[in-house]
């Protein structure tokens, strides 16, 4: 849906056909797992005028394959000029005969939020954003949670050690998290666990990640590189074929290497330069990625990539028994900050991405004293 607005905001005039495989007019996800599964809203569509934007929308139509100037689709070809791929990303479902619920689509966080009431015994296997955010929905509705995780804390695969600092908040919530403990499958009445127990469970929540929604694209010349392979400004290696959101892995100028960044920020502000590449104007794809996540009642916003960085704390999570108002930064070997995590400090994530966008370098010695601001921690 960006991209078609992006079409219209640069003045194109030509003809518009938007196709997707879900039944439902285009939404935003991430109120899914926020608001919509903490039962303060059921509908998250986008506020876009259709008619206005003389878009020919047809919903349920799934992509099938493409070959240069046709995409194959359920409901037959449909010839380009240009063509906008943005398929996003499928979870990642677990061996099993057992019924497990993902949380992808608006369905999906309806169906979830339907089952949790009070005394229900809710599995969730792993302790990622998505695995956090729904064991804070569940225990709130009363249910009786424990949260399966194979690395040795949460959060793992995207923080590293960091994520160990969001342990405890499991235990106060009342949440009986299991770190470093795979699951050998999903089964009726719960889960069996590699060493052969099992956690009962009345549901199963699988949260642990997704893969890039591409397989369409299999032997159509696209490169295909952890999703779709696009340059700076998010081209393909087709011509007249672009790609946003979380199927496209794109090349960042500012970090040197393809980044495949699976948030809402990168959906939101990509199809602006991708439009721009389709109708022949010049613009870089190079943000300063951005995600945030509400758990156990703290705001996590994070900026930034923090490959091959040096880890900076910012404040003592273990000195606060709430856990709350930390942060931390990572700083390149040439001193530029290039990430930051902040808990529950809104302005550490705000200063910190500005300093990372201007590339300045900063004095980690004041970078590391909570008590000064992240706009005054540039090296003299």
């Amino acid at each position: 849906m960006r991209s078609v607005e992006a079409l219209r905001a640069h003045g194109f005039g030509g003809e518009i056909t938007l196709i997707g495989d879900e039944p439902h007019r285009p939404y935003d996800r991430p109120p899914l797992s926020k608001a919509v599964l903490l039962g303060e809203t059921d509908s998250t569509i986008v506020d876009s005028d259709l008619d206005a934007l003389e878009v020919d929308f047809r919903a349920g139509v799934a992509a099938k394959g493409l070959r240069q100037g046709v995409v194959e689709t359920t409901e037959g070809e449909l010839a380009y000029d240009g063509l906008v791929v943005a398929t996003g990303a499928s979870p990642i479902r677990l061996r099993g005969d057992g019924p497990q619920y993902v949380l992808r689509t608006i369905d999906d966080a309806l169906g979830l939020r339907a089952r949790l009431a009070e005394g229900v015994r809710v599995a969730v296997v792993g302790a990622g954003w998505i695995g956090a955010e729904v064991a804070t929905a569940a225990r709130r509705a009363g249910c009786a949670v424990t949260v399966v995780e194979a690395a040795a804390h949460p959060l793992a695969a995207a923080l590293g050690p960091v994520g160990a600092h969001t342990a405890p908040w499991y235990g106060q919530a009342g949440v009986d998290l299991r770190p470093g403990t795979a699951v050998a499958s999903v089964d009726t009445g719960g889960l069996t666990l590699a060493d052969g127990s099992a956690v009962e469970a009345d549901v199963v929540v699988t949260g642990v990640g997704v893969r890039p929604a591409v397989e369409w694209l299999a032997g159509s010349g696209v490169e295909l590189d952890d999703g779709v392979a696009t340059d700076e400004h998010l081209r393909t290696s087709m011509p007249g074929v672009v790609a946003v959101g979380d199927c496209a892995a794109w090349w960042s100028r500012r970090y040197g290497r393809r980044l495949r960044v699976e948030h809402w920020d990168t959906a939101l502000g990509a199809p602006d330069v991708a439009v721009a590449a389709l109708l022949g104007e010049e613009a870089v794809y190079d943000p300063v990625p951005y995600f945030w996540s509400e758990q156990f009642g703290h705001m996590v916003q994070y900026a930034g990539d923090h490959t091959g960085a040096r880890l900076v704390m910012r404040g003592d999570p273990a000195g606060d028994p709430s856990g709350g108002r930390w942060a931390v930064c990572w700083v390149a070997g040439d001193g530029r900050l290039t990430a930051v995590l902040a808990v529950d400090r809104p302005r550490d994530l705000l200063q910190g991405r500005r300093l990372i966008e201007s590339g300045q370098a900063v004095d980690v010695d004041r970078l590391a004293d909570p008590a000064i601001a992240l706009r005054d921690c540039t090296a003299a």
